[in-house]
Parts: structure tokens; C-alpha cells; sequence
């Protein structure tokens, strides 16, 4: 028996073990809630069975036991996140059945003269949009039409190391450093809305990226670029025409048509602070727009062909698994037994300052990460009162933890980067493994400087 099969029937008979022993520190509905989370993380963790059909049996577990009502368990279909991931199979289907992905290649291929340029470039361009796009996924699927086209154009084919890189380093590129500028990522917003609720606390865009993005969103990007040129070593093989020069046909009005789309969506993303639209709204519209028949460059075909239902299903049991865990209680049951674990006394600035961002890690392993926020948040007091820390610095330590990613089915834009990209989940983590480390043992330290000379602790 593999490993892997191991660890499922382990975690298997574990969740038998919960449902029929009875618990002292939990209710019989969280000690189930925790046994068949345990199953469906170890499932999607090890791919012994498509994302897909982990979710599903997840969600028929849950309704049989009646963990949770039907409205908590297919939560993630009326998700914004859900409906943000379909319209950014079909932008990218669009982008890429025009031909404009093609084109745009041809204007990146100027920075292929070296693997690690590649990398780092694709790394820049998504720091610059983690600026401007408040969605991780919408930054995601404009950029990785392109990313993908790019490397075809340089040779990088299925298979070659060179392609898995491209793939890493757009999906990484597009989330990770997003975690560390407020309206960015989903997490963040969670700790927004939450502190301002339970503490009447408003967190400023300013104070925010000043404080995490040097470390936790710069340096960690440069580590980042280093490991995956490391990992996944290859050299470009451009071919000989770039597609730029003055042979080569003007844009035809369809891709016109599809940049005048992606500009005018790119607007209200970019504004949504100021209309108040939700991302994934915007990017109906635009699918809408991009599907029209007769106009739109996605026909019917393309759209069966490119709109990947197994995604979906997988993204809506993410999204479940941490509904479920917040609504069964089972994510603060998790926290408070951490709280009396872990070293938490006034006066250690360091060690409690490595003890929440352990707390916020190890909840987000469970929770997923936009659960740490929910989870945290209202144990932001108490553990200021333990800790002898300020609540802003208490609050602030929950970015480390969530943007710290050890398994990738933490994070859904992770999963479904590397899903839409057609690579193995594993390769990633390759990456996320080893960097958790280099940020426990050295961007934490360093963090913790930085804080320090900013006046935080």
C-alpha cells in the first residue's frame, strides 16, 4: 500500500473513531465535522482521487450526518469567489481563442533571454496588477493566457520543467504577494470587515502594505523567483520570429473587441472601492459580453470545451469545508486548544509573536485561509490581554499565518492555478514546502525587526 493510500485510511478510520467516541472538548457534531474535514484535506492533499469527486463526497457526508444545513454546505455555489473563477475561464478562453495571447507572446518574448528573467518578469507584471486588481483569481486568468502563450513561444512545452515554472511562478505570483496589500486578497478582507465589526478597528491601506508588504510580499517574492528557478531549471528556445515585426497582420476587430472588454473590466476592478460592484459581478458582465454570439470570440463549443466544471466543483467544496468548520464552532475549538498550548505571557514579544503566527498557520491548515480571519478576530482581545501586545499588533500577526501556505488546497487560487494550467498539484510543493520554512526561520526574524523599527511591538 502507498503512502498516500496509508494516510487516507488512517485519517478514514480517525474520523470513525470521532463520530462514535465520545468527546470531552467537542460536541459530537464538531468531533464529525473534524473527522471527515481530516478525510477530504487528506484527499485533496494526496490526489488519490480527482479534487473534484473529493468535494463531492465531502458535501454527501455532510448532508447524510447532518452536520450542516444545505444552504452552509453548497455555500460556495452563491459565492462570489465561484462565479469570479467562471468568468475567468471564459476571459481566458476569450484571450486565447482570439489570438491575442499569441500576439501579446510576441511582445514578451523581448525578456526571454534567460529562465530567470522569464520568472522574475512574470513575477513583476503580477505585483504591478496586485496594485490595481483587487481579486487574486482575476489577476490569475488575465495574466496566465498570456504566461502560457509566452511559453510556448519560447519553447517550453508540456512536460519541460520550463512550463511547470511558468505556471508556478504566475499562480504564486498572482496570490501570495497580494496577501500583504489590504483590498487584494480575500483574507485580507475578512480581517477588515472583522476587526472593524468586533473592535470598531478600521485598518488603513497605508499603515497595512507598510507594515507586510517589505517582507512578506517583496523579499518573500524574490525568495520565491529563486526556488522555482532552482527547482525547475530550463533555458528558452525562442523561435526565430518574435511575431512583432512588420510582416506580421494588424489586429483584427475581434481581438479589439476582446481588448475593449478586458480594458473596461480592468476599470471597474481597478475602481470597485468606489462604485461598490463586486469583482465577480463585473466578470459576468464581461463573460457575457465575450460569449455573445455572432460578437464574442467563446462559441458554444469553445465554451463546453474551456469552462472546467470539475474546477468549479472543487472550489465550492473549499469553500464549504470552511463554511462548515466556522459554523459548526469547530474552528474556535481549534484555536482555544492552541491558545492553552502554545508560550503566550506579556513580556516575550518574540516568542508570542511566533506563537500567533503559528496560531494563524496551524487554523489556516484546517480552516483554510480565509477562515483565519473569522476565526481569529474575535480572539483578537483575549489574546492581547495574554500576550500583553497591542490589538493592532495581534490582528497584524494573523497576515503571517494566512500568508504562510504549507499545502496548497489552502488556498483555492492555488489549486485552481494549477488546475487551469494543467500541471500537477504536487509541483507545487516543491515550492510551498521549503518556503514555509525559509519564512519561519527567517522572514519571521526579520519581520519582527521590522515591526520593532516601525514601533508595532
Amino acid at each position: 500500500m502507498s503512502f498516500k493510500k496509508l494516510l487516507v485510511a488512517v485519517l478514514v478510520v480517525v474520523a470513525v473513531a470521532l463520530a462514535v467516541i465520545p468527546q470531552s472538548v467537542m460536541t459530537p457534531e464538531q468531533a464529525r465535522t473534524l473527522g471527515i474535514v481530516l478525510v477530504t484535506l487528506s484527499l485533496w492533499a494526496t490526489g488519490l482521487v480527482p479534487a473534484y469527486l473529493a468535494s463531492l463526497i465531502f458535501m454527501a457526508v455532510t448532508l447524510v450526518l447532518k452536520l450542516a444545513p444545505p444552504m452552509v454546505v453548497f455555500s460556495g455555489f452563491y459565492s462570489s469567489a465561484m462565479w469570479l473563477v467562471f468568468s475567468g475561464f471564459v476571459i481566458a478562453a476569450a484571450v486565447r481563442g482570439s489570438g491575442l495571447s499569441t500576439r501579446l507572446a510576441g511582445l514578451g518574448i523581448h525578456i526571454a533571454h534567460s529562465h530567470a528573467l522569464v520568472i522574475s518578469g512574470l513575477f513583476a507584471i503580477a505585483m504591478v496588477l496586485t496594485f490595481v486588481m483587487p481579486s487574486s483569481l482575476g489577476r490569475f486568468f488575465l495574466l496566465s493566457p498570456l504566461a502560457m502563450a509566452l511559453a510556448d513561444r519560447i519553447g517550453y512545452g508540456e512536460g519541460t520543467k520550463g512550463r511547470t515554472a511558468v505556471a508556478i511562478a504566475t499562480t504564486l505570483a498572482c496570490h501570495v504577494p497580494g496577501f500583504t496589500i489590504l483590498p487584494s486578497n480575500v483574507p485580507n478582507l475578512v480581517l477588515t470587515g472583522a476587526a472593524q465589526t468586533i473592535y470598531n478597528f478600521d485598518l488603513t491601506y497605508a499603515e497595512y502594505t507598510l507594515l507586510h508588504f517589505p517582507i512578506l510580499g517583496l523579499l518573500k517574492s524574490i525568495i520565491m523567483v529563486a526556488l522555482i528557478v532552482w527547482l525547475f531549471p530550463d533555458a528558452p528556445r525562442p523561435a526565430e520570429s518574435d511575431g512583432t515585426d512588420e510582416t506580421t497582420p494588424r489586429l483584427g476587430w475581434r481581438q479589439w473587441y476582446v481588448i475593449a472588454v478586458l480594458v473596461i473590466t480592468l476599470g471597474f476592478w481597478m475602481t470597485d472601492t468606489f462604485h461598490g460592484v463586486n469583482p465577480a459581478w463585473v466578470g459576468i458582465c464581461a463573460s457575457i459580453a465575450l460569449i455573445w454570439p455572432g460578437i464574442g470570440p467563446v462559441g458554444q463549443a469553445e465554451f463546453d470545451k474551456t469552462v472546467n466544471f470539475g474546477v468549479l466543483l472543487f472550489m465550492a467544496g473549499i469553500l464549504a469545508v470552511g463554511a462548515l468548520v466556522n459554523a459548526t464552532g469547530l474552528g474556535a475549538v481549534i484555536a482555544h486548544g492552541m491558545e492553552h498550548i502554545l508560550p503566550l505571557s506579556p513580556g516575550a514579544d518574540f516568542l508570542n509573536f511566533v506563537s500567533l503566527s503559528a496560531m494563524a498557520f496551524i487554523t489556516g491548515i484546517f480552516t483554510t485561509l480565509p477562515g483565519v480571519p473569522a476565526v481569529l478576530t474575535p480572539m483578537a482581545g483575549e489574546l492581547s490581554d495574554l500576550t500583553g501586545l497591542s490589538l493592532f499588533a495581534v490582528l497584524m500577526t494573523q497576515v503571517i499565518g494566512f500568508s504562510t501556505v504549507f499545502f496548497p488546497y489552502q488556498s483555492a487560487p492555488l489549486m485552481v492555478g494549477m488546475q487551469v494550467a494543467r500541471q500537477p498539484v504536487s509541483a507545487l510543493l516543491k515550492i510551498t514546502v521549503p518556503l514555509t520554512v525559509i519564512t519561519f526561520l527567517v522572514l519571521l526574524p526579520l519581520d519582527f525587526l521590522w515591526w520593532r523599527l516601525l514601533g508595532v511591538l
